[in-house]
């Protein structure tokens, strides 16, 4: 064999060896992004918010299409078809648990009150000025706020006429331990939830009918402290599950999202989520600085079953990593056999 030949047979076979080559690399990169994709879809399979970066990951689980459509491409580029079939199963997971979850039926009974209900976490108090002008604007009943300092609270208290707003339940603290709910409905004192960050509770006159009231601000699942998150969201599970069947409304941060089993158990113990009813499920209140569709829906309000939602708005009030929450609730119930409600005198 000449040197040409040698060299032609060289060239020849290096040519060859290149598409195997970029089909080894594809089905590498299908193989982990795919595996990565799986690990997270797993957890939320099993029911389990799992370990570091599991929870952190979930928060944002409808964007796990973007590597298993990726893992895809690389499967089919590899050629590789039990990578295509794993390409499709983790594309269409990923698709099924996008549904909202909890349950949205209609309300049974009668409307006898509405509320409008507002939560905002102003990060240190900073949002205080924009969430003024926005509760200026959404007029709400019920106003719950997450990291309200000192001067935050001393700013509200300025720029709110007690007038508007002579009902108020909180946490004096600091920095982002201090929270506040302000209400035009009479209050009555009840305990909190006694955790990291300010929670403080109340019980609300609407109309005659008692309900429950919750500011709800778990820690972060931040490394290290996702068992703290973990525990103080059982917590607000918990103030839920003694409710009895009281009506009960509990709003805030709550650090997770439908795609975290913590949340879920909160929403199983008896409340439905209010942007869920009203059609907004997956509008990202965190970070406001995300454009949308970015971020997560950490910020919620819950009700129980006899409030109906609508109207619900995630609002930019500035200064803050976090969207408030406008929603409006329609408290129903229903008539006890041989109950007669009241007409008007006319009707006597």
């Amino acid at each position: 064999m000449d040197t040409t030949t040698a060299i032609r047979d060289a060239e020849d076979e290096a040519d060859r060896d290149a598409p195997r080559r970029v089909h080894r690399t594809a089905a590498w990169a299908a193989g982990l992004l795919l595996a990565a994709v799986s690990t997270v879809i797993g957890f939320r399979v099993a029911d389990s918010d799992g370990f570091t970066p599991v929870p952190q990951v979930l928060a944002f689980l409808p964007w796990l299409l973007v590597p298993a459509g990726a893992g895809l491409l690389m499967a089919v580029l590899a050629r590789w078809r039990v990578g295509m079939l794993w390409g499709v199963a983790a594309l269409g997971l990923v698709a099924w648990y996008m549904e909202p979850y909890g349950k949205a039926d209609d309300v049974k009974g009668d409307a006898v009150a509405e509320l409008r209900v507002l939560t905002s976490n102003v990060e240190f108090g900073q949002g205080t000025p924009g969430l003024i002008r926005a509760v200026r604007e959404e007029r709400p009943d019920l106003l719950f706020v997450e990291e309200c300092d000192h001067a935050c609270a001393a700013l509200l208290r300025k720029e709110l006429p007690h007038a508007d707003y002579p009902y108020r339940a909180a946490v004096d603290a600091n920095g982002a331990e201090g929270s506040v709910i302000l209400a035009n409905v009479p209050l009555k004192s009840a305990d909190g939830i006694d955790a990291t960050l300010g929670m403080p509770g109340a019980v609300a006159d609407v109309k005659g009918h008692p309900v429950r009231i919750q500011l709800a601000h778990p820690m972060p699942p931040v490394p290290r402290e996702v068992g703290l998150w973990r525990s103080e969201l059982r917590k607000i599970q918990e103030y839920a599950a003694t409710g009895d069947g009281a009506s009960t409304i509990v709003a805030g941060d709550f650090n997770a999202t439908q795609d975290h089993a913590a949340f879920r158990d909160v929403l199983d113990a008896g409340l439905r989520d209010a942007a869920r009813i009203a059609g907004s499920s997956r509008a990202p209140s965190w970070p406001a600085a995300a454009p949308a569709p970015l971020g997560a829906q950490i910020d919620h309000v819950l009700a129980t079953p006899d409030f109906a939602a609508r109207d619900a708005r995630f609002l930019e009030i500035g200064d803050t990593d976090h969207r408030a929450l406008a929603v409006t609730l329609t408290l129903h119930k229903e008539n006890k056999p041989g109950h007669q409600q009241n007409k008007p005198a006319t009707e006597r």
